[in-house]
């Protein structure tokens, strides 16, 4: 860790370079049901046991025919029809047609389906008004996926859409990483829990009960060790009891220079922490590195730093030690529409509204304030306006780059 003890401010890419470098994965496999797969880590490449489709379907309300078999005056005998679900095998009758519904299972001699309303009925004489091709309107067996395919790849964090996806492939039991557990404090004394009123001095605990919502929709269980006050023995005694039972201990407040002083004596003789002045805006004071048994992270105690700076370096200790391939989301151009106050020195993450003006282009505009106890410039946004570390002042007009919020952080 003696790089992390550097004098000035190191750049962002460093510092994540540097926590995928210290960072190992500590979770395990276990098996969970379909029902308790969102939000968890898959274990291991999943491969389909199966075509999706299974069969050729009909992808319409229809009629399914032997194009060759469709005479010049375009009309057919009716001969039966099928439904979806109907698990019987249909053999289309020589110059016949049969009547098919979205989902049913095409039968055998069949190459086209015509939808309904491009037919006319009389008794069981159906007649086709246009011209129709081989193929039309058919799902072919296997068109999605095809048996032996891998369908999501190993270390990705399951969403809905891949519940969704196992579901139709008939997984009711899939492999996952364990659960990451993650013991979560605020230090301070200023501090107060919302419900409570408040007295001169004092503000409400805001960053555990942001961090917390972000950390419950990641894939860990979240161990709430509450406020925190600024004495020795109750910070050791808390930093212990994280260490024992946790696999990353998270602690907001105590990491600026200068501050809370107890809680870097405590970290001085529980572990190995250093003490990090990043490059960025907001979110300069981060602490990282291992008690006994965890790691251990220290966030800023201004409320909107506080997020970033997890959002930004925190989430990556988490994707790394729960093996998740986390992808951060891509950044693209946008044009300001006002103004922005930049100096150069740190990275800048101002938060932003992007929209589209009336050519359809970008643009983007600041969520008013940015300073870092501004909490309402966050909730507010929906992207951060990603200004370059030596970039200065930037005049409305001017071509930027935004990142748009992640599901499922922000």
């Amino acid at each position: 860790m003696d790089c992390c003890h550097q004098p000035g401010l190191l750049p962002l890419e460093q510092a994540k370079a540097l926590l995928n470098e210290n960072v190992k994965v500590i979770t395990k496999t276990e098996m969970v049901g379909l029902d308790s797969a969102l939000n968890r880590v898959l274990a291991a490449d999943l491969i389909s046991p199966l075509n999706i489709p299974p069969f050729d379907n009909s992808a319409m309300d229809g009629y399914a025919l032997c194009v060759s078999h469709l005479p010049a005056n375009q009309q057919l005998p009716l001969s039966e029809k099928v439904f979806a679900g109907d698990v019987n095998k249909h053999q289309l009758k020589s110059k016949h047609c049969v009547r098919i519904m979205t989902g049913a299972p095409l039968p055998c001699g069949a190459d086209a389906v015509e939808m309904q309303e491009n037919t006319s009925v009389d008794g069981s004489l159906i007649t086709f008004k246009q011209p129709i091709s081989i193929g039309n309107n058919i799902r072919k067996m296997g068109e999605d996926i095809t048996q032996g395919q891998i369908v999501i790849s190993a270390n990705t964090l399951l969403n809905s859409s891949h519940i969704g996806l196992l579901a139709s492939l008939g997984f009711d039991q899939i492999a996952v990483q364990t659960r990451l557990k993650v013991a979560l404090m605020s230090t301070g004394d200023e501090l107060i829990a919302p419900g409570n009123p408040l007295s001169h001095g004092q503000i409400y605990d805001s960053n555990r009960f942001a961090i917390k919502a972000m950390l419950e929709r990641l894939p860990v269980e979240v161990l709430d060790f509450g406020l925190i006050p600024d004495q020795h023995s109750l910070i050791k005694q808390a930093f212990e009891q994280a260490d024992q039972q946790a696999d990353i201990v998270i602690c907001s407040g105590g990491v600026s220079v200068g501050e809370a002083d107890y809680t870097k004596l405590v970290l001085d003789e529980l572990g190995e922490i250093g003490f990090w002045k990043v490059a960025m805006k907001p979110g300069k004071p981060f602490a990282f590195g291992q008690l006994k048994e965890s790691y251990f992270i220290g966030l800023p105690g201004n409320p909107v730093s506080a997020y970033i700076t997890f959002y930004k370096l925190a989430l990556l200790v988490i994707a790394k030690a729960s093996a998740w391939n986390y992808q951060a989301p891509p950044q693209i151009s946008a044009q300001t529409t006002t103004a922005l106050k930049k100096r150069p020195g740190r990275l800048d993450f101002q938060r932003g509204i992007v929209s589209t003006d009336a050519q359809g282009q970008l643009q983007v505009s600041p969520t008013g304030n940015q300073g870092s106890a501004i909490f309402s410039s966050l909730s507010q946004a929906n992207c951060f306006i990603v200004l370059e570390q030596e970039r200065g002042k930037v005049m409305a007009g001017e071509w930027v780059k935004i990142e748009l919020f992640a599901s499922p952080m922000i």
